[in-house]
C-alpha cells in the first residue's frame, strides 16, 4: 500500500511547478526544537534550521506564545496605515544591538531579498549613485535585483533573461581556490579600471561569511581594507547577514568579529524564529534618504513576526545563545578534524561558531553524505558553487545528547570501516 508522502509527492508534482523543488521526500507534519517528524511518523533530527532560520528551534515556547498573546490583539493592519508600538519597540532593540556607532534606525520587511533590495534602495537615495559591486559565489536572494547581485548563475539567473544593470561582481576571497586577499582587492580595481568608475557606486555588498558560496568566511584583513578602500571613494558598505545573524557564528552579527563597521546591515531568518521578518538597519542619515512612502510594504513588519522577534531576541539573550553557538562549534569542528584523518575525500573545514561547512573533493561525497543521514535520522544541507560544501545549520537550542547523537550519525558515515 502507498504510504501518505508518496500520496503527497505525487499530489505535490502534479499541482505545482517542477520550479519549486524538494531536497526531502517525506512531508513533514510536526516539529519541536531541533526534531522534525513526518506525515509517516517518522523523525530526524534537523541540522537545516528552516536554512538558517531556527537558531531558536522549532515552535520554542517563548516565540509560541508571543504569537498567541498579538492573536488576541491584531494580525494586520499594514503599518504604513496604521502603525504599532511593537514595531517601534523591535526597532529600537536591534537599533542598539547592530554593530554601528552612533544613531541607527531601523526598517522592517518581510524576506531577505526585500532586505537587500531595500539596501540598495537606501543606498542609491543617499549617494546619488547607481552602481553595486557584490562578489562571486554570493547569494542575496531570487528576485530580479538580488539575481543580479548574487554570484551563482545555475539555478538562481539560469532561464530569466537579462538581469538588472549597474551590477558588478568582485573575487570574494578563498583559500581553497587560492584567492587571497590582494586577488580580491586587485579584482575591485580592474572593476574601476573596466567596468565602473568608483564614484558611480552606490555600495558594496557582501556577506562576512558567505551562505550558499560555501561559508567562505571573509578575512579580517580584506574586510579592513574594504572598509578603507570604500571610505576613500565614498562608496557605501553593506553587510548582508540573513543567514550569519542571530547569533550564528557566536555574536549577534558576524560584523562583530571584525572590529569594522558597516554603513548598512540586512537581516532576516533566525530573526524572528520562524516567522517572516526581515530589516535594514543603518546610520540614521543614510537610512533617512529616501522620502516618506519610499520604503515600506503591505505586509512588511507583520505584527506577529514582530511579536515573535521580540521573543526570539529575549530567548538569545536569556539562554546564552551566542555563547552555546561558540560550544556547540567548537565541539563540532573538532569533531570533524579529527574525522578528517582518516577520511580523504575531506578537503577543507571553515567554522565561525556554529556556522560550520565541511568540504569535499567532489559532490558526488557530499551528496552521499547527505542522503545516507538522512536515511539514518539526520537532516542535512549542502552548499557551493560545485554543490561539495555540507553546512551545519542546528537549532543553537538543541540538547546535548541529540547534538551528540547528531554527531554519532556522522562518525559512523565518515569513519572508515575496519
Amino acid at each position: 500500500m502507498e504510504g501518505k508522502n508518496s500520496q503527497l509527492q505525487q499530489r505535490k508534482d502534479d499541482a505545482l511547478p517542477r520550479g519549486t523543488g524538494n531536497l526531502c521526500p517525506w512531508f513533514v507534519e510536526q516539529a519541536e526544537n531541533a526534531t522534525l517528524r513526518d506525515t509517516e511518523g517518522n523523525s530526524w533530527i534537523d541540522f537545516a534550521g528552516g536554512i538558517a532560520v531556527l537558531n531558536t528551534g522549532h515552535r520554542h515556547p517563548r516565540v509560541v506564545q508571543a504569537i498567541k498573546d498579538q492573536l488576541e490583539k491584531f494580525t494586520h493592519t499594514a503599518f504604513q496605515v496604521t502603525p504599532y508600538e511593537n514595531y517601534v519597540a523591535l526597532a529600537e532593540r536591534i537599533n542598539d544591538l547592530v554593530p554601528i556607532a552612533g544613531k541607527v534606525k531601523t526598517a522592517f520587511f518581510s524576506t531577505g531579498a526585500e532586505a537587500v533590495e531595500n539596501a540598495v534602495k537606501v543606498a542609491r537615495a543617499a549617494t546619488r549613485r547607481h552602481g553595486i559591486i557584490t562578489f562571486g559565489n554570493a547569494f542575496h536572494g531570487r528576485t530580479f535585483m538580488t539575481m543580479a547581485m548574487t554570484g551563482k548563475v545555475a539555478p538562481y539567473k539560469r532561464d530569466f533573461g537579462p538581469m538588472p544593470a549597474s551590477v558588478f561582481h568582485a573575487r570574494y576571497p578563498n583559500s581553497v581556490t587560492g584567492i587571497t586577499t590582494a586577488d580580491a582587492l586587485a579584482s575591485l580595481d580592474d572593476l574601476f579600471t573596466q567596468d565602473i568608475a568608483p564614484q558611480d557606486v552606490a555600495a558594496i555588498v557582501l556577506e562576512p561569511v558567505q551562505g550558499e558560496g560555501g561559508f567562505h568566511i571573509a578575512p579580517p584583513e580584506f574586510m579592513t581594507q574594504l572598509r578603507a578602500l570604500a571610505d576613500r571613494h565614498g562608496i557605501l558598505l553593506i553587510a548582508d547577514e540573513v543567514q550569519s545573524g542571530f547569533g550564528r557564528t557566536g555574536k549577534i552579527f558576524a560584523m562583530e568579529h571584525y572590529g569594522v563597521e558597516p554603513d548598512l546591515i540586512t537581516m532576516a531568518k533566525s530573526l524572528a524564529g520562524g516567522m517572516p521578518l526581515s530589516a535594514v538597519s543603518g546610520r540614521a542619515e543614510i537610512m533617512d534618504a529616501p522620502g516618506p512612502g519610499g520604503l515600506g510594504g503591505t505586509y512588511a513588519g507583520n505584527p506577529l513576526s514582530i511579536a515573535a522577534a521580540h521573543a526570539v531576541l529575549d530567548v538569545i539573550a536569556e539562554e546564552q545563545l551566542c555563547e552555546r553557538s561558540v560550544q556547540l562549534g567548537a565541539a563540532l569542528t573538532e569533531f570533524l578534524q579529527g574525522v578528517r584523518a582518516t577520511q580523504p575525500a575531506i578537503t577543507d573545514i571553515r567554522a565561525l561558531g556554529s556556522m560550520v561547512a565541511v568540504e569535499f573533493a567532489d559532490a558526488q561525497s557530499a551528496q552521499a553524505l547527505q542522503q545516507q543521514a538522512m536515511a539514518q535520522g539526520l537532516l542535512l544541507l549542502i552548499c557551493g558553487p560545485q554543490g561539495n560544501v555540507i553546512r551545519f545549520l542546528y537549532p543553537l537550542t538543541i540538547p546535548d545528547a541529540q547534538f551528540r547523537q547528531a554527531l554519532d550519525i556522522l562518525g559512523g558515515l565518515l569513519t572508515p570501516q575496519r
